[in-house]
């Protein structure tokens, strides 16, 4: 199938994407990487009055330190992220799950910004943010805002973004010195949207866990953050036992839904053998300080 009939806008700059998406509602859509948004306009799925093209706009593709945060811009493509040696440096958990987005040839394509604008519950990036407390810049003709990463994914496909705002910056804190991390996921095939997905971190020092954090994909409308499970981690032995109650925690806590990939039982074992295992593995690179 071929897409709907629309009205092309190739913004030369940040204010004249602003203006292409002024005045439209929500019949205006942002074209980055293109990856999902071609996809479900041939299908008809999404059909936008308006198209507005933001390839051109080479100042939203960056990544640097500034201030005690690495910000990163909305139109960096996901394989700059994969190879970048400060990513790998400043921010390992996205540096790891990225490479589970996809395909190379989608990653190169793919803009950061435009999978966390798509908002896929399933997508690994969403988890990412959520559970590095990341914070977005979201632009409009009448001014500038910042959404914190728990505030910003409502719903599947649909964000706290006003229909007349474009994201334009990631920014999230500067790796503290001893968090381990991992991030895990099932999926069917390796590129496939995954079953289930987790992305962790954990502080721990002399055998006891002081903080954590643990955000599932694939498990409900938006990335879950599941507070319960963080906090039964803090004061408690760090090692197998406790993870095994934690991830018990955790599967007790998520409602994931069935479909014909996986029943919903199936995805709580999931969380539940996930939690575990990227929870061991977070605590192993604490003890190295990786």
């Amino acid at each position: 199938m071929k897409p709907a009939p629309f009205q092309y806008v190739r913004a030369s700059s940040i204010d004249d994407a602003l203006a292409g998406l002024a005045g439209h509602g929500d019949d205006a859509k942002v074209l980055a990487g293109g990856q999902s948004l071609i996809a479900l306009m041939n299908l008809r799925l999404v059909r936008p009055a308006v198209l507005v093209d933001i390839n051109r706009l080479s100042d939203l593709a960056y990544i640097r330190q500034e201030n005690g945060t690495l910000a990163i811009g909305a139109l960096t493509r996901q394989s700059a992220v994969e190879s970048s040696d400060v990513i790998a440096r400043l921010c390992p958990l996205m540096a790891e799950a990225i490479r589970f987005v996809a395909h190379r040839p989608i990653r190169n394509r793919g803009t950061v910004g435009g999978n966390l604008a798509h908002a896929d519950p399933t997508s690994e990036l969403p988890a990412v943010a959520v559970a590095l407390g990341a914070t977005f810049v979201a632009r409009s003709q009448e001014g500038q805002r910042r959404i914190a990463a728990d505030d910003f994914f409502v719903a599947p496909l649909s964000t706290a973004l006003a229909s007349n705002e474009l994201l334009t910056e990631v920014r999230v804190p500067v790796w503290p010195a001893g968090q381990g991390w991992s991030f895990m996921e099932v999926s069917p095939r390796a590129g496939d949207y995954a079953l289930v997905g987790v992305a962790a971190t954990l502080r721990a020092a002399d055998g006891v866990c002081q903080s954590g954090r643990l955000v599932y994909s694939g498990v409900g409308p938006r990335p879950i953050r599941v507070a319960k499970a963080e906090q039964a981690l803090v004061g408690c032995s760090s090692g197998e036992a406790t993870f095994r109650e934690v991830a018990e925690i955790a599967a007790g806590q998520v409602e994931p839904s069935s479909d014909f990939h996986a029943t919903g039982d199936y995805r709580r074992d999931l969380v539940r053998a996930l939690t575990r295992r990227a929870l061991m593995v977070a605590l192993d690179r604490c003890q190295k300080g990786a």
